[in-house]
């Protein structure tokens, strides 16, 4: 590897380390894990760097790798999550309710892969369809159908947990 760019990949890193760990922690739902899943996908950017084309695509190249490595401990766990201490005094029912988003979370959790990971990506870590489309290596059509199917399936779950709350 080349030192500006070991330089360029250390300094992306390092300024997006807690995008990381939240994208990480976006599947795996435990901070261990999250951070095991963070020290992979560097340890693999490190030594597969020559498979980047451009200094410009560093962010799309990583992220591809980190969504790829979080999709591969989840099969290799079998999708069992485990749950931090974090995590479970928010569910919790002496708590108070900290995280008013919890619906949203659980419809997330629900859809396939290949839906969360479009809105996460676009939603939570703010990327463009075409840094999407890089990072998922698909076409950007592919991706904006995703997108928006995945929007009208969390949409539909979304009201369903509504109207099961009222009744």
């Amino acid at each position: 590897m080349n030192k500006k760019f070991e330089k360029l990949l250390i300094h992306f890193i390092t300024e997006n380390k807690e995008n990381m760990y939240r994208l990480a922690f976006s599947y795996v739902k435990n901070t261990e894990n999250a951070l095991d899943i963070v020290q992979d996908t560097i340890h693999k950017a490190l030594t597969s760097s020559e498979t980047l084309k451009s200094d410009g695509s560093i962010k799309s190249w990583l992220y591809r790798i980190l969504v790829n490595t979080s999709i591969d401990f989840l099969r290799k766990h079998k999708r069992i999550q485990f749950v931090d201490d974090k995590t479970l005094e928010l569910h919790s029912p002496t708590g108070e309710d900290a995280y008013p988003d919890m619906d949203l979370e659980k419809a997330l959790e629900e859809l396939p892969h290949a839906f969360r990971t479009v809105i996460v990506l676009r939603y939570f870590e703010d990327l463009k369809i075409d840094e999407i489309a890089e990072v998922m290596n698909e076409n950007v059509n592919t991706v904006k159908t995703r997108l928006y199917q995945g929007l009208r399936k969390l949409r539909i779950k979304m009201s369903d947990e509504i109207l099961e709350e009222v009744k």
